[in-house]
Parts: C-alpha cells; sequence; structure tokens
C-alpha cells in the first residue's frame, strides 16, 4: 500500500527520538494508535522554530502560541533538522487537496485551558497527520518523563497546524539548522572555527584540523 493510500485510513506518523535514542536518517511514515496528549494546543497562531545563543554554543527550541497559551519546547538540534524532513516526507505523502476541506476544521474542544504554560526539553517527537481532522500534529515527549521511550506513553504536548503552516515551520527549521557551524563534507559533523582549534575529521583518524570554507 501505498503512502497516500495508508494517509487516507487514519492517522500518518514519523517519530523522531533523542539524543539518548536512535533514529533513522529519515523518519519511516507508519500507520499508528496514538495516546491522547496532555495538553493540545489547537489553536495555534505562531509555530517557530529558534535558536539562541552563537554557533557552536546553540540551543534549539520550538514556540507555539495558541491563544493565551504558550509552549517551549526546546531540542537538540538533529531532532529539530530531523523533524523538518519529516515534515516534507508527509507533506508529500498526503495528497494536495486531500486535508484542505477539514483543515481548518482542529478539535478545538480538546485546546489547553487559558493562560497554559508549558516548557520541557524534549526527549522524543512524533509527527502525524489526522485525516478526520486534516491537520498535521507535532508531539512532544518530556525527557524527564520515566515513559518517555514508550510507545503507548501520551505525548507531553501536540501542536495542531494546517498544511501551510507546518510546511512554514518545517522551512524556517531548516534555515535555523543551516545558520550554523558548516558540516564536515566527510564525516558530516559540525565544524569548530580554526579559533577553537579546527574540526578534527574522524574520516582522516584526526590527525589534521580541517579549515572552515569562507563564505562566497
Amino acid at each position: 500500500m501505498g503512502l497516500c493510500s495508508a494517509a487516507r485510513l487514519g492517522s500518518l506518523r514519523a517519530q523522531i527520538v533523542g539524543p539518548y535514542g536512535s533514529a533513522a536518517p529519515v523518519p519511516l511514515l507508519t500507520l499508528v494508535t496514538m495516546a491522547d496528549a496532555k495538553v493540545d494546543f489547537t489553536r495555534i497562531s505562531r509555530l517557530e522554530a529558534e535558536a539562541v545563543g552563537e554557533p557552536g554554543r546553540r540551543t534549539f527550541r520550538i514556540i507555539a502560541e495558541s491563544d493565551s497559551s504558550r509552549a517551549d519546547v526546546w531540542l537538540e538540534k538533529e531532532q529539530l533538522f530531523q523533524l523538518a524532513l519529516a515534515i516534507h516526507q508527509m507533506i508529500n505523502a498526503v495528497r494536495e487537496g486531500e486535508d484542505a476541506a477539514a483543515s481548518a476544521s482542529a478539535n478545538e474542544e480538546r485546546e489547553a485551558d487559558p493562560l497554559t504554560r508549558v516548557e520541557f526539553k524534549a526527549g522524543r517527537l512524533a509527527l502525524r497527520h489526522q485525516d478526520s481532522h486534516g491537520m498535521f500534529i507535532i508531539e512532544g515527549h518530556d525527557i524527564e518523563s520515566p515513559q518517555v521511550m514508550e510507545d503507548d506513553a501520551s505525548p507531553d504536548i501536540a501542536l495542531w497546524a494546517s498544511r501551510s503552516r507546518i510546511d512554514e515551520f518545517a522551512e524556517q527549521a531548516l534555515e535555523v539548522c543551516a545558520a550554523g557551524r558548516p558540516l564536515c563534507p566527510l564525516c558530516g559533523a559540525p565544524m569548530e572555527p580554526e579559533e577553537r582549534g579546527g574540526h578534527k575529521c574522524p574520516m582522516v583518524n584526526g590527525n589534521r584540523a580541517m579549515r572552515i570554507p569562507d563564505s562566497p
């Protein structure tokens, strides 16, 4: 069964785990039964990716605002990058127009209480498309939760977004990830600037530092 056909049958999902788990280079899309989130943002007016700090020492977060509520989900750069890739993959898997009729009909009965504030570091993320509402949903699991790596654990937050909003978020997330240190063309790891010792690439046994190329 193709991905587009599968998407029409229910909830299509990709999973992105944190630094203590493992993940495929591009998350696979699977059909699963999902647990209800502890907090839902269904009226999102802001969904952004942000990096805080200098290149090499940046921390990353997802900022979401829904009515009077706000969530800050801190995460690793690789998690943000994989999430953006998963969004593009899922958008391509769900046919254009399949979710158009229902795209403005998120399940607002599940909206968080007014003035809700959520902040945590993500140990695991999941992305899914819910066919019944035509919405894309980012789910975050708190790294401090004892059940963070259990497949049937309830997400600590679910962020509901339309196709256009989730697509804009993915593009911004990729830009945020690319704005830091350049990646080594041999090993793919971030390259330290020369004043910090340069990049000792394991592909050349770390015996020589590679120079970061000048910007054009």
